[in-house]
């Protein structure tokens, strides 16, 4: 139930026509899984928190680097070479202390996948290798969880929401051939510094707007493609 300060805080959401008290109540009741908090997950996880989500858990196994900080925001120079997740979840504490935070400290993998997302309303996708997107399609498609899948390359961004319902298509049908583009997957993660939240930004909205059945004009069966270097934005049908 939201209390008297959520109304002050969340003002500015409840105020908008369709939306209101109960959106943000349904916001403060959910739980989201972010999946890599790097560039996507860092900027991902400062929004949601900032809009009242309840719960928030944050998986990811890297430490902060030097290389991380032109665009994984989240972080500061003084944390190089520590926990993301534990740089992550004290700086998204100082943000909002309401927000209960869950750090996972490793990788997500097909032995501890379902375990984790059993646990969670939706999941993001804020990782860099297909690798761990099929890990996380295959537990959503299990658990009957809805995930975001978000992704960023050179200068174009990716945002769908997948398997969110009965008809709704998964990742595997969107990128069927995971042999293929793990051989295609190299080392390069060249990326222009502002993508990432831009891109962030936008599966982020997709997720409030799931949750607070806000879903007009939703990515479910879609595919965003986001270029910066034109400013061309694409949405296909799937």
């Amino acid at each position: 139930m939201l209390e008297e300060k959520d109304f002050l805080r969340y003002s500015r959401q409840i105020e908008l026509e369709g939306f209101g008290s109960k959106g943000q109540e349904k916001l403060k009741q959910a739980k989201v899984l972010i999946v890599g908090v790097g560039g996507l997950g860092s900027v991902a996880s400062l929004l949601l928190v900032a809009s009242g989500i309840g719960k928030i858990g944050l998986i990811d196994k890297d430490k902060v680097s030097l290389t991380n900080l032109h665009r994984q925001i989240l972080y500061r120079e003084s944390q190089i070479g520590e926990e993301k997740v534990e740089k992550a979840k004290a700086n998204l504490r100082e943000l909002n202390g309401d927000c209960q935070i869950v750090a996972y400290n490793e990788y997500l993998s097909k032995e501890n996948a379902e375990s984790i997302i059993r646990d969670y309303d939706i999941v993001v996708d804020c990782c860099d290798n297909f690798k761990t997107r099929y890990v996380i399609n295959d537990a959503c498609q299990r658990l009957k969880k809805p995930f975001v899948y978000s992704a960023i390359s050179d200068f174009e961004g990716q945002v769908a929401l997948l398997n969110c319902e009965e008809d709704s298509v998964n990742y595997r049908e969107l990128f069927p051939e995971e042999s293929l583009l793990s051989k295609e997957e190299t080392k390069n993660k060249a990326v222009i510094g502002v993508l990432p939240s831009i891109i962030a930004s936008i599966a982020s909205n997709e997720v409030i707007k799931f949750l607070s059945n806000y879903t007009e004009h939703s990515l479910k069966n879609k595919l965003l493609i986001f270029n910066i270097k034109n400013y061309n934005f694409n949405i296909f049908e799937l």
